[in-house]
C-alpha cells in the first residue's frame, strides 16, 4: 500500500497550545487542490521546502521562516524540490494568540488572522523549534515546561527582528524565492555566487542586492542558517559530530562547531545533550 502524503504526530495537547509534527511526502510537484485551515496556526518547517500559494501571492516555506495558516483562508501547496518536508505546527488558543500577536501583523477583520503569509525567524527561534521537538519526542520535558517553551517560540517568532525589509518589489521577491528553491535543492553543496547566477539568471551583484533587500541578511548567511537548521533536525541522531558536519557539507568539524555555537550559543554536542536530557 502506498504511504499517505501526510504523517501527523501529536506531541503536546494542552489548553494553551497543541504541538504537532507533520511530515509530507511531497509528491505534488505542481499546485495541490485548494485547502482551507480550520483554525489559525503557526507552521515551522525544519526540513525540506515547499511553496504556499494564496491567490496570486506565494511564500517559500523553509527552516528560516514561520508560516501563518489563517482560519478560513484558501491556499494551495506545491513542492518544487523533491524529498518532502517536515514541520512543527503550533495551534495556539485564539485568545492567547490575539494577546501575543503584534497589531502590525494582524489583519483587520473580525476573525483573527495574520496579515502576511510568513516571517523570517532568527537562529534562537530555530533552536527553540528543535529543542521543543526533540524533548517532546524523547519524553524528557514536563508538559508545563513544554507549554512555556512553545509560547516563548511564538513570542520570539512574532518579534520585530523577524520582519521583512520594506521596499522590495514583487519581481525581486520572486527572484529571491527562486534562489531559495535552488539552495534547498542541494543543501550540502558549496554554492558560489557565479553558480547561483548561472542557474537563476542575472548578475551576482543584482542577486546579492536583491536578497539583502528582501530578506534583510546576506545570501550566504541565509544558506548557512538553512544548513545549521538541518543540523538541529539531525543532531539527536548523531553521536559523531564530525560525521554530521561532513554529511552537511561543512569543510571541517571545527568550522561546523564554530558556526553552530555562534548561531545557537552552544556546541552541537551540548545542544544534543540538552535536548535529550531532563536538564533542557
Amino acid at each position: 500500500m502506498p504511504m499517505p502524503d501526510f504523517q501527523v504526530s501529536r506531541l503536546l495537547d494542552a489548553a494553551t497550545v497543541v504541538v504537532t509534527n507533520v511530515r509530507c511526502e511531497g509528491t505534488c510537484r505542481h499546485r495541490s487542490a485548494e485547502e482551507c485551515a480550520r483554525a489559525t496556526h503557526l507552521v515551522f518547517p525544519y526540513r525540506g521546502l515547499y511553496m504556499r500559494h494564496v491567490g496570486h501571492d506565494q511564500a517559500v516555506a523553509d527552516a528560516n521562516h514561520v508560516l501563518f495558516f489563517n482560519a478560513g483562508e484558501a491556499y494551495q501547496v506545491s513542492h518544487p524540490v523533491t524529498g518532502g518536508d517536515d514541520s512543527l505546527v503550533l495551534d495556539v488558543s485564539q485568545p492567547l494568540l490575539r494577546e501575543l500577536a503584534p497589531t502590525a501583523l494582524v489583519a483587520r477583520r473580525d476573525d483573527f488572522g495574520f496579515r502576511g503569509q510568513s516571517l523570517r525567524i532568527d537562529p534562537r527561534a530555530q533552536a527553540l523549534v528543535a529543542l521543543l521537538r526533540h524533548s517532546l519526542r524523547s519524553g524528557t520535558i514536563e508538559p508545563l515546561e513544554a507549554e512555556s517553551l512553545a509560547l516563548t517560540l511564538v513570542c520570539r517568532s512574532l518579534g520585530p527582528r523577524t520582519t521583512r525589509q520594506p521596499g522590495a518589489t514583487p519581481a525581486r521577491r520572486r527572484l529571491v524565492d527562486r534562489v531559495k528553491v535552488l539552495l534547498a535543492s542541494d543543501l550540502t553543496r558549496r554554492w558560489s555566487l557565479a553558480d547561483i547566477a548561472d542557474e537563476i539568471g542575472g548578475s551576482p551583484v543584482y542577486l546579492t542586492q536583491s536578497f539583502q533587500q528582501v530578506e534583510g541578511l546576506p545570501l550566504y548567511r541565509y544558506h548557512l542558517r538553512l544548513r545549521l537548521a538541518r543540523a538541529l533536525d539531525l543532531v539527536a541522531d548523531y553521536h559523531d559530530m564530525s560525521a554530521l558536519a561532513q554529511d552537511l557539507g561543512f569543510s571541517s568539524h571545527s568550522h561546523f562547531a564554530a558556526a553552530f555555537k555562534q548561531a545557537y550559543g552552544r556546541s552541537p554536542t551540548a545542544f544534543r545533550e540538552s535536548a535529550l536530557s531532563k536538564s533542557a
